[in-house]
């Protein structure tokens, strides 16, 4: 009796115990029953249900100690094998459902429950999750729970930061509401539209209103904080300098976020309790440790190898002997038996033509209509003669013998499908019954398609009724659906048909090896293969049957199977002619109305066998009260058809403990096992026939997980009872052979595939000659590899094993099997052990899938089930977290997701029940749309490779490297772009060390040359510049600065300007009168909370005495919204320049020396540390000069730049190269592209401009934004192939699909393919690689250097700080693009991070740079020189001691290419492959976010973005949705699933967000570690936290 005990438990075999051994009385049952049935008709409450079935049951349980009142109630009621099955795990819903059958697992939760004990103080983080996306339920008032209880479990957490008292949240479900309460209610919705332009726009910063009632409800933390390098945004409040007051951080903090609100963490990073304390939950859970243990570390050979999971040296292994195959009872000789099915009927229809055949029920049970064998026959030869004759196209029979015809009826329609059937079989055509296709989006309807298609069907026969509820077309022909050929449909009925000729008699042949129909099945993977049954094995299996189930003539059975295949087709359509039986047909959908239904039939026509399935027995139990008068005395066998399913033992118990005294003796049950293509493979004989008692056994799962049959003795919590299937069939062999590899036989404690070899069996897949070897051909042999035998045996995908007295027993489905590590696993057990954990107040009881998905080389477990309307969040939660523990527990074995999904969501197989492989099947397309997950693939995953770590005391030692270097033929990576010395061609680079010089003279010599455009949104000119104009201006703007301002030399001031000339004016003005400049982004009006805190810091770090800006950010400075945002009091002096006094200042200032600082440049870096560099005016003048000689910049050139001027490259193509140089730049805000997409190539067209730079977030808003508009630019004249070189202005590795999209989608508008290119600068040299294409002219002339190259590595190496070349197209390759060619006057060289010693070819480490324009340091407030002192003057620890280079921070390589550059030299192609700060240790690795990020957005179509970072050891992952929210749950397994396959990395938390949320900078990089303390500060405002366990 296939039961457990929460895993499997059965007190079958054992003893009750006295305790337990007490029946209800028959009254109480009855009651149940009915509560039962109110329950799911809806006429009850769960609470009411729960309530009435507490006050029946009291007085019969006993107290057991130290088990929650509770937890007994549900799992102590029936006990003995005979106990009724009460309690709530009965199939409340009546769900339709196939799968249903399988887990009568009700009557045995104890195990579960002891095996659920043990977990109880376990807490696990609950996930969080938008209201909207939560299933709707009451909110609670707003007041804080009481939440003083401090848990137990929190040490860790206390140990970390001393916290008085934690939260528990499991203690407390509804702090979570609460919480979630308080952070909606206020933060702040307005999503920030400037995000990505404003370095730390975040959108949603919560107001500190919530965080302050937050910060009540937890525990101050107080951490002195250690020293640690100045990052200014560390959100740490320390004191930033002695006179300043402190500052609010970069990272768009209000500044009330003071000590009460913040809680730090050991890095000193705050975090708002919410996040963190779940955060530290999932790290409790995960401390501790799992099997199996990780062996020890070693040191990585490089490669990467998962670790393959080497067999427990304990593990059970088989030990008896070779089994030998099993011989069924001979076939008897029987004098008359007919030749051929058909001649059956033919005897019946003539001879007996009044003898009923069929008898129909409607929905009601009433008999509608009764088939007499007579009307069969005449029916039949109709249809037959119609088939043939009466169909045709162009003159020619439609329907040649032979053809395959579809049969689609309802599962209602009995009759009109027997007439069809034995109207093909007549007409010797071959029918293939499917199922009525309902939806043109059916579940599967495509695979039977593609059999339709394979079968060559071309005519489907129906009926009147089906045919009219078919979905139509709009001609009101019957719709094709999707994947199906071209199908005339014919409607059976009578009138269609035509009565044949009297001349005309239809063929009947001798059953030979021709095929007689094809049955279709669907294998595990979804695809369905139709099996062809010959009429020979048809007629042999209808012998065999009627051998072994002792069927007479004039009998009368009740089927209720579909009777379209498997036992439904074999006892009710074909075995029944045979035999003249009566057969009485119950359909599905009677049964759904009256479960009862084949019971009363039983008993009306005193019917001798009936057909059914464990599921139609455990229904007719929930329906008792209507049973007073029935009797079964009449049944001689009642074949269980599933009965090989090992659940259903316990149904066949209930069934009989209720019905014994109506009747049935328990010798009638008949379980049977048979698969489509070996049709019956063994059937339990009934009574009358003397064959030996049935048997049970009590298996161990886990001997069977190992493949070998323990009879269980200790544990009793983790087995399984199987009852047997009885005797083979007979003139059948029937032997078991190993599942995978040869097909050995078994031993004979072995479970293994069972085999038949008979003449009743299919013969193939049609149409599939290999697969048919496989399975149909399979030729079983010894351990000495001796063939068995010389026929050949079928597979018949069921697992298990001979017993004793030759009983065969089922354990499982191959199509059920999970490998998972080596060990076996049945789908359908683990289905029962989740439905012991009390199902059902939470899921529908048959309306769960189990399946298997096969995530970095091994099988990992997924559990899908049908969350009820009505249960909370909390308690879903709590059942889920308790089933994987179960399921742990018991099969030993961890589920990798366990997902809930709505009511009625789950895809349906034909006669209800869930299609398993279409659901696996979307679970893997992210289409599942789940109301709830869980994943567990820290707990599931073993096979990760090794973490890396460093072996203690074998540094490399630079000699040996140098050594090693020579030895190998490699050279120093080093490269450098030409000499400047040799390339200048006047004195001008001597004469003019100073910007302002160059002005002036340019002033005087060309006055009226233009060096400026600015364009607005329209495209016009919103305002122009000449020399003399902005020399004017600057004049002026220096007056202010002495007069008004009465600033001294070397003062620092702050230009707040929009983007425009009048911020080029104040930057010269700037040096004319001997000030520093600091150019600052202005704050966002729409955003000042985010961006007004920024220009505060930097005007305050940078100590800018003085703010020019014009009038109106003036007033937004000092408004009083800018109030709430900072402390307005504190700004320095504010001029604006909107109005200019006419004079010329009295002498413009010459600087006594080119070292000195002519201004500073600050910019925000992607992980969140403000730095400012300086620059002298000998650096900025010779990075002019490097910009002009290698983009060969001149006055008569026109150039047009879209970056952002504030800093870095941006900063100087803006304000200072068309100064120094004299081309004229047109100048294109990238603000005016959210209004005018287009702006930018329109004015590159317009103008025939040659050369462009813009940054990676234009080149994404071009590429999103005008990629289906290519043809209404070009009749707007767009015209790109003037462009000679598009330069990408970043401080990052080049983004490849980027700019090949770009190039691809711009190529119709003239955009040669080489045009686009990339650049490189960072903060202590903004300029060290720019790439200008040889394109034309200058091409011929050899000035530019080579194309790009792009070069394929090996991710994995990267990971160890290696580099693999590898072809394009080998997985885990990487495509890297050089970065552009080196500026002249640079020199770069490649040194390892830690010796500090040069790197060969080709070799990863830190880009390291030296030349005259690098920035002379960096500013800060705390001017700590030893930061500055390893950024800008750092020596190589060997090689070349002396030259004095600056680090970049960059990981890189310089590899020789096969190219030469003008000079005849073979060109270096630098690759920058990430920054430093930005990477990821994990597992003793180094990862770049890029690359996580890049297979996380390929993983679904909705993922719009995603960013990356670690928090405490744990990957987060944050995606942005852009689909419906219903979708934001599927991204949790496919992000995890992708990250594990490609980077071999767990992720810890999955965080969906709404596109916008992750902040990006200026220059289009995503500023991770401001996500990161938005996360930790919970001001995300998520869809969904998923916490993987």
């Amino acid at each position: 009796m296939a039961e457990r005990g929460s895993a499997g438990l059965l007190t079958v075999v054992l003893e009750p115990g006295p305790a337990v051994a007490m029946t209800l009385p028959a009254e109480v049952r009855e009651k149940l029953a009915e509560l039962e049935l109110e329950l799911s008709e809806g006429d009850i409450t769960q609470k009411g249900y729960e309530k009435k079935r507490g006050k029946l049951l009291s007085p019969y349980i006993p107290q057991i100690q130290g088990v929650d009142p509770s937890l007994q109630l549900e799992h102590r009621i029936q006990t003995s094998s005979q106990a009724a099955p009460v309690g709530s795990k009965q199939n409340k819903s009546r769900a339709p459902n196939a799968r249903d059958e399988r887990f009568r697992s009700d009557l045995h939760t104890e195990a579960v429950q002891a095996a659920l004990a043990k977990y109880k103080e376990r807490k696990m983080p609950m996930p969080s999750k938008r209201r909207s996306v939560l299933v709707q339920s009451s909110v609670e008032a707003c007041t804080p729970p009481d939440t003083s209880s401090a848990s137990e479990d929190e040490g860790s957490l206390r140990r970390q930061g001393r916290i008085a008292s934690s939260t528990p949240y499991q203690a407390h479900p509804n702090v979570e509401h609460w919480f979630n309460r308080v952070i909606q209610g206020s933060s702040t919705s307005s999503s920030a539209s400037s995000t990505s332009s404003h370095p730390g726009g975040r959108p949603h910063a919560a107001n500190s209103a919530a965080n302050t009632v937050l910060a009540d409800l937890m525990a101050h933390t107080h951490l002195d904080n250690h020293s640690a390098p100045p990052d200014v945004t560390g959100l740490s409040e320390r004191s930033m300098h002695a006179e300043r007051p402190q500052v609010a951080s970069v990272r768009g903090h209000p500044r009330g976020f003071n000590h009460a609100s913040v809680m730090e963490t050991g890095d000193g990073v705050p975090v708002n309790s919410r996040v963190s304390s779940k955060i530290q939950q999932l790290l409790n859970t995960l401390k501790r440790p799992k099997r199996p243990p990780l062996r020890e570390f070693f040191v990585d050979d490089f490669e990467e190898l998962l670790d393959v999971q080497q067999p427990d040296p304990n593990q059970p292994k088989p030990e008896g002997t070779q089994m030998s195959p099993l011989e069924g009872d001979p076939l008897g000789v029987v004098t008359n038996w007919p030749p051929a099915l058909l001649a059956s009927l033919q005897r019946w229809g003539t001879m007996y033509p009044k003898s009923p055949c069929l008898t129909a029920l409607d929905n009601a049970g009433k008999a509608v209509y009764t088939l007499t064998y007579g009307k069969l026959w005449t029916r039949s030869q109709k249809l037959a003669y119609t088939l043939l004759n009466k169909l045709s196209s162009r003159n020619e029979p439609l329907l040649r013998p032979g053809d395959r015809v579809a049969l689609v009826f309802p599962n209602n329609d009995p009759v009109m499908f027997m007439v069809a059937f034995y109207g093909c079989l007549l007409a010797e055509l071959v029918p293939v019954p499917i199922e009525v296709p309902l939806t043109r989006k059916d579940a599967g309807s495509q695979q039977i398609g593609f059999l339709l298609g394979s079968c060559g069907v071309t005519l489907a026969l129906t009926t009147d009724a089906c045919q009219k509820g078919l979905p139509k077309a709009q001609t009101g022909e019957v719709a094709t659906f999707k994947g199906w050929p071209r199908l005339l449909w014919f409607v059976t009925d009578g009138k269609h048909v035509v009565k044949p000729p009297k001349d005309w008699h239809p063929p009947i042949r001798d059953a030979s090896n021709e095929i007689a129909y094809i049955e279709y099945k669907t294998s595990k993977e979804g695809s369905t293969m139709g099996i062809t049954i010959s009429h020979a094995a048809m007629l042999s299996h209808c012998h065999a049957l009627t051998q072994a189930c002792g069927y007479t003539e004039g009998e009368t059975i009740t089927n209720v199977l579909d009777f379209k295949r498997d036992a439904g087709l074999w006892h009710a359509v074909l075995a029944s002619v045979m035999n003249r039986m009566h057969v009485i047909s119950i359909p599905y959908s009677l049964m759904k109305v009256n479960p009862l239904s084949w019971i009363q039939k039983v008993h009306t026509y005193k019917a001798r066998v009936a057909v059914v399935k464990s599921r139609d027995m455990h229904w007719s139990l929930l329906a008792q009260r209507d049973q007073r008068d029935i009797s079964l005395i009449s049944l001689r066998m009642l074949i269980v058809a599933d009965g090989a399913n090992p659940w259903s033992i316990s149904s066949c118990d209930a069934f009989l403990n209720v019905f014994q005294s109506r009747g049935l003796r328990p010798e009638v049950i008949c379980p049977c096992a048979s698969s489509p293509e070996s049709m019956t493979v063994a059937i339990r004989r009934p009574p009358e026939m003397g064959i030996p008692p049935p048997g049970k056994a009590v298996l161990s799962m886990s001997g069977l997980s190992h493949g070998v049959i323990r009879v269980d003795t200790e544990e009793k919590l983790s087995v399984l009872t199987v009852q047997d299937v009885g005797q083979a069939m007979p003139g059948a062999r029937v032997c078991v052979v190993r599942v995978e590899g040869t097909p050995y036989l078994c031993q004979t404690d072995e479970v293994g595939e069972i085999c038949v070899s008979s003449g009743t069996i299919g013969v193939a897949y049609y149409g599939l000659p290999g697969m048919t070897k496989n399975i149909f051909e399979t030729i079983p042999v010894t351990s000495s590899g001796s063939p068995i035998s010389d026929r050949p045996f079928t597979r018949t995908s069921l697992m298990g094993f001979i017993g004793p007295d030759n009983l065969v027993f089922v354990v499982g489905k191959m199509d059920g099997l999970m490998v998972v590590s080596g060990r076996r696993h049945n789908a359908d057990d683990v289905v029962a052990t989740a439905l012991a954990v009390e199902p059902m107040k939470f899921v529908y009881r048959g309306r769960i899938a189990v399946f298997s998905v096969s995530v970095l080389h091994d099988e990992r477990i997924v559990v899908v089930a049908e969350q009820r309307p009505d249960a909370s969040e909390e308690d879903s939660f709590q059942w889920m977290s308790r089933v994987l523990q179960a399921i742990d527990s018991i099969h030993q074995v961890g589920v990798y997701c366990l997902a809930l999904v709505p009511a009625n969501t789950l895809p349906k197989a034909p006669l209800g029940g869930i299609h398993i492989s279409e659901t696996k099947q979307r679970f893997l397309e992210g289409a599942l749309h789940p109301c709830n997950v869980l994943m567990c693939p820290h707990t599931c995953v073993t096979n990760l490779p090794k973490p890396r770590q460093k072996q203690p005391g074998t540094e490399v030692g630079p000699a040996s490297m140098i050594v090693g270097n020579l030895v190998a033929g490699k050279r120093i990576a080093q490269a450098c772009g030409r000499d400047v010395a040799q390339l200048e061609d006047n004195d001008q680079a001597r004469k003019f060390l100073y910007m302002q010089d160059v002005l002036q003279w340019r002033a005087q010599a060309t006055p009226d040359h233009p060096l400026f455009l600015l364009l607005n949104a329209k495209g016009t000119v919103a305002s122009a510049a000449s020399c003399l104009q902005l020399h004017k201006r600057a004049e002026r703007v220096a007056v202010v600065l002495m007069e008004k301002g009465r600033l001294n030399t070397g003062d620092h001031v702050a230009l707040v300007y929009p983007p425009g000339i009048d911020l080029i004016a104040s930057f010269y003005g700037c040096l004319y009168a001997g000030c520093v400049p600091v150019t600052v982004r202005p704050p966002h009006p729409q955003n000042l909370a985010t961006t007004l805190p920024t220009v505060k810091m930097i005007v305050e770090v940078s100590k800018s005495v003085c703010i020019l800006t014009t009038q109106a950010i003036m007033k937004l400075l000092k408004s009083k919204e800018a109030a709430a945002a900072v402390d307005v009091k504190t700004w320095p002096l504010v001029l604006d320049t909107d109005d200019l006094p006419r004079k010329r200042p009295l002498q413009i200032y010459k600087p006594p020396t080119p070292e000195m600082l002519a201004y500073l440049d600050f910019s925000v870096s992607t992980t969140g540390i403000l730095a400012g560099v300086k620059m002298s005016h000998a650096a900025t003048s010779a990075l002019c000069r490097s910009i002009k000689l290698q983009c060969e910049l001149y006055p008569s050139r026109q150039i047009a730049i879209c970056l952002d001027p504030y800093c870095g490259l941006g900063f100087a193509l803006w304000c200072l190269c068309s100064v120094y140089s004299g081309h004229q730049s047109i100048l294109v805000p990238p603000l005016e592209l959210e209004t005018n997409v287009s702006l930018w190539l329109s004015a590159v067209s317009q103008y025939k401009v040659r050369v462009t730079f813009c940054s990676y977030s234009i080149m994404e808003m071009c590429t999103k934004g005008l990629g289906a508009q290519t043809e209404a630019l070009r009749l707007r004249n767009v015209n790109l192939s003037c462009v000679r070189t598009c330069m990408v202005v970043a401080e990052e590795r080049p983004r490849i699909t980027l700019t090949q999209s770009f190039s691809k989608i711009f190529k119709d508008l003239g955009l040669s393919p080489r045009a686009v290119s990339t650049t490189f600068g960072c903060r202590v040299n903004v300029a060290i690689c720019l790439q200008p294409n040889r394109l034309g002219k200058l091409a011929e002339q050899g000035t530019a250097g080579p194309d790009p190259t792009t070069v394929y590595v090996d991710m994995r190496a990267l990971r160890h700080d290696r580099v693999r070349l590898v072809e394009r197209g080998s997985p885990h390759s990487l495509p890297l693009m050089e970065s552009g060619k080196i500026l002249p006057g640079v020199k770069v060289i490649i040194a390892n991070t830690e010796t500090k010693g040069p790197l060969g070819d080709s070799h990863l480490g830190e880009v390291w740079v030296s030349s005259p324009h690098n920035a002379t340091g960096y500013y800060t407030v705390y001017g700590e020189e030893a930061l500055h002192a390893d950024h800008f003057n750092t020596k190589l620890s060997f090689g070349d001691t002396q030259t004095v280079w600056a680090r970049t921070g960059y990981l890189g390589f310089l590899r020789r290419t096969e190219l030469t550059d003008a000079s005849g030299e073979r060109h270096d192609a630098l690759y920058v492959v990430g920054s430093l700060d930005e990477t990821l240790e994990l597992r003793g690795m180094r990862y770049h976010p890029i690359d996580i990020e890049t297979s996380v957005i390929r993983s679904h179509k909705s993922i719009a973005e995603c960013a990356v970072f670690t928090w405490t050891n744990l990957l987060v992952v944050v995606v942005e949705l852009e689909g419906p929210e219903q979708e934001a749950l599927d991204l949790v397994a496919l992000v995890t699933n992708v990250v594990l396959e490609e980077h071999y990395l767990i992720v810890g938390v999955v965080v969906v967000v709404d596109p916008g949320v992750i902040p990006i900078n200026s220059r289009g990089e995503k500023q991770r570690m401001h996500l990161r303390d938005g996360f930790l500060a919970d001001q995300l405002d998520p869809i969904y936290v998923a916490y993987n366990m």
